[in-house]
Order: structure tokens, then sequence, then C-alpha cells
């Protein structure tokens, strides 16, 4: 288990076409310079994984969940939801900052570290988070047959047996990294475009909402700690992280355009939830009443129209898509090591989403109790996990190449950590009610 990154040299040597002859080739700049044609930019594999990376951790996180959440949470507490999406990526800053650091110094996956901070303690994790992001998978790829009804009009299940046709092809490219990279760039992108969009459109009351973020008129826990959860729960924690060591880029060395791809990842995440809400405080304030069946279907109708339903399809269906990618992409690399076999690791991805398109298509809608059940281990997994990042930053110096960790972030880490223990405490309710 003592692997180490082994992405890197493989991807830009896969692409020599991209960067215009320049693979090593003799003669190639010449050739060009002769012909008086100018050669073609050449494509950075590094920038190009870590900005990957970043856009895997925050389309991981800005999934099916994430929009109802929030838009649920808006239509509730109004303008006052503000202070909660603050709090909430202000924790995630804490939390993640200290996840890709501690993982990228390292350069290990994190139940690897986990492993030799405790023995057995990263076979735990590893197995919490492969069934979490299993069984939440089948709700994201439900996700994108509903994206596509909204959009296109199509059948939810024909919708969603396209788009995971479409999420396995990723895999199976000869370039998958690239393709994962660039996938999730674009759609990341997409998504933050058309919900200012749809934001402008809204007019909402930005004073208000500035306001309130500050100084709010209602503090709701539910909401804060729903969103915590939602974000940086479960797989979520580790998306970026470990796409960060899969593509070498690892170690000190490394240690600013870590940091920096953490906090982007954060503030990705923290812009998107923070135009939804914007969009349907927009829609509420405006004195309409949202109470169907998809909140959010009805803010985009109202605030855009029949152009809005479209827009909405297509953000819902890119949340899903990238979810699905992410959830299949972080679960497979907690059961297998970062040492083997691109070839064999794209497969297991592959057959992970197709077990869990199947299971969707097979059940008809995500199963409940196993929704439940998840939910109830992934609220168990981020305090599990991050207190075992936390002891290696701490008194494992020689995991992180004898770097001295930062005490003001171990610190910050550590506030956030006890967060998640009651975030925890709160999952095991969710475990009761099964049993009941």
């Amino acid at each position: 288990m003592d692997e180490q990154p082994s992405d890197s040299p493989k991807e830009p040597s896969e692409a020599p076409g991209e960067s215009g002859g320049a693979s090593g080739e003799p003669g190639a700049a010449g050739t060009s310079a002769a012909s008086g044609r100018r050669p073609r930019r050449k494509v950075d594999p590094k920038r190009s994984a870590i900005l990957g990376a970043m856009f895997l951790m925050a389309t991981s996180a800005i999934g099916p969940g994430f929009i109802t959440q929030t838009t649920v949470f808006t239509v509730q507490l109004g303008a006052a939801f503000a202070f909660a999406i603050l709090v909430s990526i202000l924790v995630d800053i804490a939390v993640q900052l200290n996840v890709w650091r501690i993982v990228g110094i390292s350069g290990l996956r994190a139940q690897v570290l986990g492993n030799k901070v405790l023995p057995g303690a990263g076979l735990v994790l590893a197995i919490l988070v492969f069934i979490g992001g299993l069984v939440f998978n089948v709700g994201n790829v439900a996700g994108t047959g509903l994206g596509l009804n909204a959009m296109l009009g199509l059948d939810p299940k024909i919708g969603s047996a396209i788009s995971a046709v479409l999420a396995i092809l990723i895999f199976l490219s000869k370039r998958a990294g690239l393709a994962l990279d660039r996938v999730v760039v674009v759609l990341g992108a997409l998504m933050i475009l058309l919900m200012l969009y749809v934001a402008i459109v809204a007019n909402p009351p930005v004073g208000s909402a500035l306001k309130n973020t500050v100084l709010p008129e209602q503090v709701d826990f539910l909401a804060i700690t729903t969103l915590i959860g939602g974000t940086v729960g479960g797989y979520i924690t580790y998306a970026g992280a470990h796409r960060m060591v899969d593509s070498g880029n690892s170690g000190l060395e490394n240690i600013r355009p870590i940091t920096r791809a953490a906090l982007l990842g954060v503030i990705v995440t923290g812009v998107m939830r923070v135009l939804l809400f914007l969009a349907v405080l927009g829609v509420v304030a405006g004195g309409a009443v949202l109470s169907g069946e998809n909140l959010a279907a009805d803010a985009f109708r109202i605030a855009a129209g029949e152009v809005g339903i479209r827009l909405f399809g297509i953000v819902f269906w890119a949340a899903a898509l990238t979810s699905v990618i992410g959830a299949s992409y972080t679960s497979v690399s907690f059961i297998t090591k970062l040492s083997g076999s691109d070839r064999v690791r794209n497969l297991l991805t592959v057959a992970f989403i197709a077990v869990c398109a199947a299971a969707y298509l097979l059940l008809g809608q995500p199963p409940q109790t196993l929704l439940v059940f998840a939910g109830a281990f992934n609220g168990l997994i981020l305090p599990l996990g991050f207190a075992i990042l936390l002891w290696a930053a701490w008194r494992r110096s020689d995991l992180l190449s004898g770097y001295r960790y930062p005490r003001w972030l171990l610190s910050v880490g550590v506030v956030a950590w006890l967060l998640t223990l009651y975030l925890g405490w709160n999952s095991l309710a969710g475990l009761q009610a099964l049993w009941a």
C-alpha cells in the first residue's frame, strides 16, 4: 500500500498531438517554422490536472441533493439562509484545506494514510466510502434522468441510461484522466454561467441577503449542518485530493498549487450555492409561492419561463452527471492501489457506474431505505477520516516528508472536526430509524 503516484508521467506522453509536435520529435519546431505556421499552444498537463482536481471536488459537491437542499432552505428561511451559506463555506474551507494539504504532501490516498496511522483504520474508511458512494450514486444516476426529462422531455429511465453510457465512455477513453478533467471543468463552468443568468433574471434583493450574511434574522443549525454534510461528507471529502495525488501532483514541491486548488474548489462550490440561493430568493421575494414536488424547477420556471425549465434541466443533468463521475472515481480509488494498472482501475469504475445504473433501472427509483443508510454512513465517514488525517499532520510528520504542519491550520481543522462529530452523532439517528 506504500505506492507512489504513477499517473503524471503517463498522461502527458499520451497526448503528443496536443503539444503541437513538441513531444520530443526532432525537427518538429523547425518544420513548423519553415512552413510559416505558428505551432499550436502547448498544453500544460500539470495545470490541466490541478484544474480538473479542483472542479472534480466542486462538482462532486454540486449534485441533485445540493440543488434540492439549497432550494428548500431558501424557501423556508428566505434571506436569513445567507448566514448558513457563509458558515458552511468557512467550514468547507477548514476541512478541504487540511485534507488536500495532508493527502497532497504525503502523496498517499486517505485509506493508505489511515492504515499507517492505525492499522485497519484505512480499511474501515475505505469500506464506508465505497458503500456510501455506491448507494448514493444510484440517486445521482436517477438525477441525470430527471435532468434530461426537464431539458428534452425524455423518459427518465432512458435519460439515465444515456447519461450512464456517457460517463462510462469517459473512463473507457484511452486518455481517461485527461477526459475526466476536461469534462468536469466544462460542465462545472456551464452550471455556473447558467445559474448566473437565472440569478440575474430573478432580480433578488441582494442588499437584504448581504445584511443577513453577517446579521441573520434567524439562525437555523439544522440548515447549517445539512449543508456541511452535503458538501464535504462521504466521498466528496476526498474526490479532489485523490485526483491530485493520482495525477502525480503531490509532495512538498506542490504545496502552493495544492493549497490554491483546494481554496478555489470550495469557492466554486460556494459561488454555485450563492447563485442558486439568489435565484430562488428572487422568486420568493417577488411573492411567488413554491409548493410543488420540485421546488427548484418551479423557481427556474417562474424566473425565466419555459426557457427556465430547460435551463433547470441542463443544470440538474450536469450536476448529476458530474456527481456520478466524482462518486465513481473516488469510490474506486478507495479499493485500488495507486501503483496498480490504470486500465484495471478504469474498468472497475465502468463496472461501478454500470451497477448503479442497473440498480436504478430495475428498481425505478433510488431505494429510500438505502439512501438513509448511505446518508448515515456519510455522516460517520467525515469525523473518522478527518481525525485520521489530522493525527497524521500532528504526530506523523514522517508521513509528510518531515513537513512541520502549520499549527494554526491544524487548530482550525480541530474546530471543524468537533463540528463533524456533531454531524456524525446526528447521522446515528438515521441508522436508528432504519432499525425501528
